[in-house]
């Protein structure tokens, strides 16, 4: 005797989809919008918004053939409602989730890197830093959104513990005229973040949108390294106003950073600009420069994206110590012409997102 069919059971079978692109399936996407049955014949109605015309096409096929697979099925077929994206700064182009602003700030911008070890929590620090003192004096915030290998309490010399108000909001660290949340905050010591996905994209939600973070001009992400949950969650749920793409010169990293880059360029968030980091070394003996991980790679991807270079930072000793003292360098050397670096990449962000 067969199974009867049911909606909950075709649902079933169609986390099997998975989003053109993506990891995820088009149910747990949101975008499976109805389920009929007549018998033997199943209608499901999909809505997506995309302006590429392949992705529609794509996922009704995979539908179709999912369905008709399902024991008990004669004939699926497939209602797609297709929608333009309403702008590049608030809809996804995934069409999962609408993006909507956090409250009280005008511009959120994301760190992110295709690769760990490349230094974005270097640069991430140093560039809040330089957009909070850059002429204005810009109200700042940092949020470390690396759940398992969170710096930022680290980088900024401070383990205080955020507290809440009545209203359940938290309030976020105060240091150097910046506003902080970190994962590293809520820990103990060298006790690690052992969680799956789901409280993963909790955690990350709870930080963009419980954290009391006042009114800021800007709300700086540091992401974690590559293009998973945590990357996926914000750019399909908040309105980013650019990101940052930070590498180094070496083809191993740029390799990852355009996967990183076009993560972004499929949701319709801006590239703000390229950061190398760890461009070359100058010797202090001898003053000669030594590329160590090459040479020229952040400037021709940047010239490939059609974006800024914003920068490129040496290997510096200083700039390594003052984040293990927790004191970032463009607040400890910032008359340093590495510091200097920082700084004028934050006036090209400035330029781009004016507070």
């Amino acid at each position: 005797m067969s199974t009867p069919l049911t909606p909950d059971a075709i649902l079933a079978q169609l986390r099997g989809v998975k989003y053109p692109g993506y990891s995820r399936d088009i149910v747990s996407f949101g975008l499976v919008k109805d389920v009929q049955i007549d018998g033997t014949r199943v209608a499901v109605r999909i809505a997506v918004t995309t302006a590429d015309a392949k992705i529609p096409k794509q996922i009704e096929e995979n539908v179709v053939a999912v369905v008709e697979a399902i024991p008990g099925v004669s004939e699926a077929a497939v209602q797609m409602d297709v929608s333009a994206p309403v702008s590049k700064a608030l809809q996804a182009d995934a069409g999962a989730l609408p993006q909507t602003r956090i409250e009280g700030i005008k511009h959120v911008i994301a760190v992110a890197s295709g690769k760990g070890g490349v230094g974005k929590s270097t640069v991430a620090a140093n560039l809040a830093i330089a957009l909070r003192r850059e002429k204005n004096e810009a109200r700042v915030g940092l949020c470390d959104c690396d759940i398992y290998g969170p710096s930022v309490g680290l980088m900024f010399g401070t383990q205080e513990r955020p507290t809440a108000t009545d209203e359940g909001r938290i309030q976020p660290i105060r240091r150097y005229d910046l506003n902080l949340m970190s994962m590293g905050f809520l820990l103990d010591g060298d006790t690690p973040a052992i969680l799956r996905g789901p409280m993963v994209t909790r955690y990350t939600q709870q930080f963009l949108r419980s954290v009391d973070w006042g009114e800021l001009d800007y709300l700086v992400l540091d992401l974690p390294p590559g293009t998973g949950d945590i990357q996926l969650t914000i750019v399909q749920t908040v309105a980013l106003s650019g990101a940052i793409i930070v590498t180094t010169p070496q083809e191993v990293a740029l390799i990852d950073a355009r996967k990183a880059a076009a993560m972004f360029s499929k949701v319709n968030v801006p590239i703000l600009g390229l950061m190398e980091n760890m461009s070359y070394f100058l010797c202090p003996n001898d003053g000669n420069r030594y590329d160590i991980f090459g040479s020229g790679g952040g400037e021709r991807e940047a010239a490939r994206l059609r974006v800024p270079l914003l920068g490129q930072v040496p290997i510096e000793m200083a700039v390594r110590q003052s984040g293990d003292t927790g004191r970032p360098f463009t607040l400890a050397e910032p008359e340093s012409a590495t510091a200097r670096i920082f700084y004028q990449a934050a006036e090209v962000i400035r330029q781009q997102c004016p507070a």
